[in-house]
C-alpha cells in the first residue's frame, strides 16, 4: 500500500472547504471495501448489502466489536460510511482510501444537520437507515492518517460534519455498484 504524508492541521482545516460542497441529497457510491479479515481489505465494484451480512464478505456478519445480546453483531454498526471528499482529502491516493476500514465512500453530506439517525437513503437497489451510533477515529485512525487528522475528526466540528464516518443498517437488501446513485428518501 503506497505511503502518503500526513496532513497538517491547518491543511485539513483548509481541506474542508471541499467536504463541505458535497451534495445534501443526490450523491454518489466512490467506492466499495470489505473487510474479510483483521487487517485485511478488497476493494469492489459491486457487492450486495443484506440485513443478515451487511456489506457481505465484510467480517462485520462474523463478529463485531458491538454486539446485542445473543452474541450477535449489532445492527446499528453493519454498514459503516465515509464522505469520499475527506478520505481522498487525507489518504491522498484513491488506493489508500481502504485502510480507513470503511465500507462505502460516497459523496453526500454525512453532517448531522443533513442527515438525522432514521433517515433512508437508496444506493442502487439496498435502502439503508442511518443510525445514532456514533463513528470516531481511534489510534488505527491517527497511525494510518495522522495525529492531526484523528484531532480534526474527534473534534467538535469534527463531530457535527461526521468527518469520521457514520452507520447505516440495510433494511433493503439489493446491489450496490461503484457509480450508483444515493438519495435521500
Amino acid at each position: 500500500m503506497p505511503h502518503a504524508t500526513h496532513l497538517t492541521e491547518t491543511e485539513i482545516l483548509d481541506g474542508l472547504v471541499e467536504v463541505r460542497k458535497s451534495p445534501p441529497n443526490d450523491g454518489l457510491l466512490e467506492a466499495i471495501v470489505i473487510r474479510p479479515a483483521s487487517e485485511k481489505r478488497l476493494s469492489l465494484q459491486r457487492c450486495r448489502l443484506s440485513p443478515e451480512g451487511g456489506t457481505e464478505g465484510d467480517a462485520w456478519a462474523r463478529g463485531c466489536w458491538l454486539k446485542l445480546p445473543d452474541g450477535s453483531p449489532h445492527p446499528d454498526v453493519q454498514i459503516c460510511i465515509m464522505n469520499s471528499r475527506m478520505i481522498n482529502l487525507l489518504a491522498g491516493e484513491k488506493q489508500r482510501w481502504e485502510l480507513a476500514g470503511d465500507n462505502l465512500f460516497i459523496d453526500l453530506d454525512l453532517s448531522r444537520e443533513n442527515l438525522q439517525a432514521g433517515q433512508l437513503l437508496r444506493i442502487g437497489e439496498c435502502v439503508m437507515e442511518i443510525t445514532e451510533q456514533s463513528h470516531n477515529g481511534c489510534a488505527k485512525f491517527s497511525q494510518r492518517f495522522g495525529p492531526s487528522a484523528l484531532k480534526v475528526v474527534n473534534s467538535p466540528t469534527g463531530k457535527e460534519l461526521r468527518l469520521r464516518g457514520i452507520y447505516a443498517k440495510v433494511i433493503k437488501a439489493g446491489d450496490v455498484s461503484v457509480g450508483d446513485r444515493i438519495t435521500k428518501l
